[in-house]
């Protein structure tokens, strides 16, 4: 089976975006591609939401979520809370469509948060409001500490996650053969149904939902809202706080209520978060750590098209009009409050115990040193961090490299300078002049040959020193055709020219470096043959000259035939000339002969 999240190689394209955006690091780049590993990551779908190719994908657990309504009596609906912001104003048509698809019944997973808040709240009260925990509400979050901060996995809260406390209360209510499929906006959640199966037996996300209904042919729009179930066993109450920041904390019947808690702090986002690991203490207090900023409504498959604000707003008055409503709310059952507490994750009966993967390396600074050369790091001024691989420091991508995670090509600035050395190779081996200008024809790059024509200093003054000195400076500094580059910029296609300059003749190629930006030129010397042609011309000049002298001395007896021969003998001199308009000395011509 696919991990929770994947990468189809075919479509991801050397971008390294997924590397930026991921807080732990969990992409190997390999061949070019990245992949994500299972033993790193924390599902947290940020690389999902970032991959420009959509390269980076959340499994698909629709056709298995298909195979279990066919196969159980009874399956039940786990939502997610933060279904009143994905589906504001059509709560009920979410239903109705839920019970159309063949749910037994839905339930909100806020029961479960209902049960920790007070499991919670119970270990406090025994120990003077303290509560030196980490929430265990976030999936990622738990991974997080699991395989980063294996050491602190003892702040870890001693209660499953709402979710898995859902998914226990629900079969102590209907029975152990029923199934659970939970439907929110978490990629990690199939990563709870992975290592503890039944609690709950598959996790989809409200685009796979959004699929099943369109697999169906009906829509929310068409979906008759009168026939919505009422949730079972009752509406959540004030535990529906939970998908935001805040919420889980707001919950607490200790810390709730006030504006702000010493002893209970929430935080979410990865920025946020990932500095708290290293200052964890007994004396801490309780945690509530989301890893999406601003909590569950801003998931991997939120609807983006409605601001964080927006959704927030709708969770808390959609709440709040709950609260207000004077309809009964779910109350929670105090002995199963202490069988959560007591159990912990004992109450998941399925649970899989967890196989911690050391894949955390130390490197020697030599090691590191090493691995800096081989990356063209020579010198603290090429430790650049531009980021472009994707890590915050050039020293974090050589322990990276080391780790094999990543590879020397991910390097932008180590391949630039490659590529520059490559072109400087080329540049001052080729026989051949070559000037590279810009779109406002400065020379970018230029070789020693084309100083050599058109420098106009002495041989001794030409070396590579020059060249830096020369970049940056007009073309028309050194030729007065400066303006056939402006026009060969934009034309659709490059030509080939014969130009005639002082006593050379030269044949150009003119080619892009990149479209728009950059234009070259070649500069060939065919002077030796066009030498060899124009002696050719000039004997026969010669005998042009001979034959109108005796032309005019018989001219009376051959009449109109003298002009006849003369045009004659001009077209043969003009099949062999090169033509020179304009300035006779800078003309181009186009290379009619370019392919012979």
């Amino acid at each position: 089976m696919l991990h929770p999240v994947y990468t189809e190689t075919t479509n991801c394209r050397d971008c390294y975006k997924c590397v930026r955006s991921c807080p732990v690091k969990a992409i190997q780049i390999k061949d070019g591609s990245a992949l994500i590993i299972k033993d790193r990551c924390i599902f947290c779908g940020k690389c999902v939401s970032v991959c420009p190719n959509n390269a980076k994908k959340i499994r698909s657990d629709l056709s298995r979520a298909k195979v279990l309504m066919g196969t159980k009596d009874k399956v039940i609906c786990s939502l997610a809370p933060s279904f009143a912001s994905e589906f504001a104003g059509r709560e009920d048509r979410l239903l109705a469509a839920l019970k159309r698809l063949g749910f037994y019944g839905v339930s909100e997973t806020a029961i479960g948060a209902a049960f920790v808040s007070a499991a919670i709240d119970e270990y406090a009260s025994a120990h003077e409001g303290k509560c030196p925990w980490i929430s265990t509400a976030c999936p990622s979050v738990v991974e997080i500490v699991r395989k980063y901060h294996p050491e602190e996995v003892g702040y870890l809260a001693k209660v499953p996650s709402p979710l898995q406390t859902h998914c226990a209360y629900l079969r102590k209510l209907y029975g152990d053969d029923i199934g659970i499929v939970f439907i929110g906006p978490c990629a990690a959640k199939k990563n709870e149904a992975d290592i503890a199966p039944g609690y709950p037996d598959i996790a989809l996300t409200w685009d796979e939902l959004r699929s099943w209904i369109e697999d169906e042919h009906f829509s929310l729009d068409t979906v008759d809202a009168s026939q919505a179930p009422s949730f079972i066993p009752a509406k959540a109450g004030i535990s529906a706080y939970y998908p935001v920041e805040n919420g889980q904390i707001e919950t607490s019947s200790l810390w709730g209520g006030k504006a702000f808690s010493k002893d209970a702090v929430p935080l979410s986002g990865m920025g946020e978060i990932m500095a708290v690991f290293s200052q964890l203490s007994p004396d801490m207090p309780f945690l509530e750590l989301l890893s999406c900023e601003g909590g569950c409504i801003n998931g991997p498959v939120s609807d983006r098209s409605v601001s964080l604000a927006e959704r927030k707003s709708t969770v808390v008055r959609f709440t709040q009009d709950r609260l207000s409503g004077g309809e009964k709310l779910f109350e929670v059952d105090p002995a199963f409050v202490h069988e959560v507490l007591d159990k912990g994750y004992d109450l998941l009966r399925t649970a899989r115990p967890e196989e911690f993967v050391h894949f955390h390396r130390t490197f020697s600074e030599e090691e590191i040193a090493r691995a800096m050369l081989e990356l063209g790091k020579t010198s603290k001024a090429d430790e650049l961090n531009c980021g472009g691989c994707g890590y915050n420091t050039c020293r974090d991508m050589a322990i990276a490299y080391l780790s094999g995670m990543a590879e020397a090509e991910m390097c932008v600035t180590k391949m630039r300078k490659e590529a520059q050395s490559k072109v400087d190779v080329l540049l001052r081996t080729i026989p051949n002049a070559v000037v590279i200008v810009n779109k406002d024809l400065n020379i970018a790059d230029c070789n020693l040959n084309f100083l050599r024509i058109f420098g106009d200093m002495d041989e001794s003054l030409l070396d590579d020193g020059m060249l830096s000195l020369v970049s940056g400076l007009p073309l028309e500094r050194f030729v007065p055709f400066h303006q056939k580059f402006n026009d060969e910029f934009y034309a659709t296609k490059r030509g080939q020219y014969r130009l005639h300059y002082k006593d050379k003749f030269l044949r150009v190629t003119f080619f892009l470096v990149e479209s728009g930006r950059l234009l070259g030129a070649m500069f060939e010397d065919i002077t030796s043959p066009t030498v060899r042609r124009e002696t050719v011309v000039k004997k026969a000049e010669d005998v042009i000259q001979k034959s109108l002298e005796t032309v005019q001395q018989i001219a009376s007896l051959l009449g109109e035939n003298a002009a006849e021969t003369e045009i004659m003998l001009n077209d043969l001199i003009d099949a062999f000339s090169v033509h020179n308009e304009g300035d006779a000395s800078d003309g181009f011509t186009l290379d009619e002969d370019r392919d012979q």
